[in-house]
């Protein structure tokens, strides 16, 4: 199971270091392994949700997440849309900014593709932070059979009978961050950037619902979506990763500013987290520890205010990744008391007489 979940993370991990051998030496080599280390710790709770997400799929839908899925993620993420941003933000074709990018130069040194990256985080965190706000909220409010922190879930579970809150709380909160966190001259830019995502998500969120009825059942009677049902929770999956992608690349721009070496290490990385969440799925772990959704969801909850908070301030990329991982073991380790508290209450016995029963 092992070897065949994270065999391919394995071989491209092989693949990759090899290739930062060679174009950067040890130095390259070795910032590739922090890139990589720095991703799947900032990602590690975008695993755990787009388990519950991919668990809803067929197998072929499933590959194609571990595949198609990859060549978007890292190609596309890691490597074409800082070029994007920085063509949009500096008004440079993509040659212009691929030449930019070789170039070099810090985040401090001004006109750099690193500073023009950077000049443009606000923006980003806006769209990022509103889109991980709605995921988050839109779970939040909503009633469910097992709760983890009962004493606050079950009262918001309850407010979210009233129509549409999450997003008049995403609403608000884009407001606030824009009137009281935007730089000067940018308030416009991160009211746009948060609305889109915003729309983005109702959008993606809202057509997943809609193609969601029909699908194959797999053994334990859970229905496994396929078609256009599938390809909307694809896109779903890719515009998540998308947006948890955004504070790691930002961010390895802080420890390099070689376009080459930070897509390595962070197209590395995003392979373990693809493989993670397969292996989530496939091994029942969601079914078994049911409180690391609702940790995952939490971790997602305070990502979306780090990162409308890193539109004004410096919020260090160590807290970042300690959260989400802290918000995941601490779920973990409650479902596993939850399990053996359980156990413990619900023993089987043998009734004379009757067939088993659990007491």
């Amino acid at each position: 199971m092992f070897l065949k979940t994270f065999g391919t993370a394995l071989g491209i991990t092989v693949v990759g270091l090899i290739l930062a051998f060679l174009y950067g030496g040890v130095v390259g080599l070795s910032v590739v392994v922090v890139l990589a280390v720095l991703e799947i710790s900032l990602s590690f709770d975008n695993s755990v949700v787009n388990a519950t997400v991919l668990d809803r799929m067929n197998e072929k839908w499933q590959r194609l997440f571990l595949t198609v899925g990859v060549l978007i993620a890292v190609f596309g993420m890691r490597l074409l849309f800082p070029v994007i941003i920085v063509c949009v933000t500096a008004k440079l074709s993509p040659v212009q900014a691929y030449l930019l990018a070789m170039d070099g130069g810090g985040v401090d040194t001004p006109g750099s593709y690193a500073h023009v990256l950077h000049e443009a985080h606000p923006a980003i965190a806006a769209f990022g932070g509103v889109f991980l706000l709605m995921l988050f909220l839109s779970y939040i409010f909503e009633e469910r059979e097992i709760t983890w922190l009962s004493w606050l879930e079950r009262p918001l579970a309850r407010a979210g009978k009233l129509d549409q809150l999450p997003v008049v709380v995403a609403g608000g909160a884009l407001l606030l961050a824009a009137n009281f966190l935007a730089p000067v001259g940018k308030p416009i830019s991160v009211m746009v950037s948060g609305a889109l995502g915003l729309i983005v998500f109702i959008l993606v969120d809202g057509a997943g619902q809609m193609f969601s009825s029909g699908g194959d059942r797999n053994d334990g009677g859970l229905v496994k979506v396929a078609g256009k049902a599938a390809f909307m929770l694809f896109l779903y999956l890719e515009v998540l990763d998308a947006t948890f992608s955004f504070d790691g690349v930002i961010g390895a721009f802080a420890i390099s500013s070689d376009p080459v070496v930070i897509g390595i290490g962070l197209g590395i990385g995003a392979m373990y987290i693809r493989s993670m969440t397969v292996f989530l799925v496939r091994k029942g772990t969601l079914n078994e520890y049911v409180y690391l959704e609702h940790g995952a969801q939490w971790a997602i909850g305070a990502l979306a205010v780090l990162l409308l908070a890193s539109i004004k301030y410096e919020v260090p990329q160590l807290l970042t990744g300690t959260v989400g991982v802290g918000f995941i073991g601490v779920a973990f380790l409650s479902s596993i008391i939850r399990n053996r508290r359980k156990g413990k209450e619900s023993p089987d016995v043998i009734v004379p007489g009757a067939e088993s029963a659990a007491v």
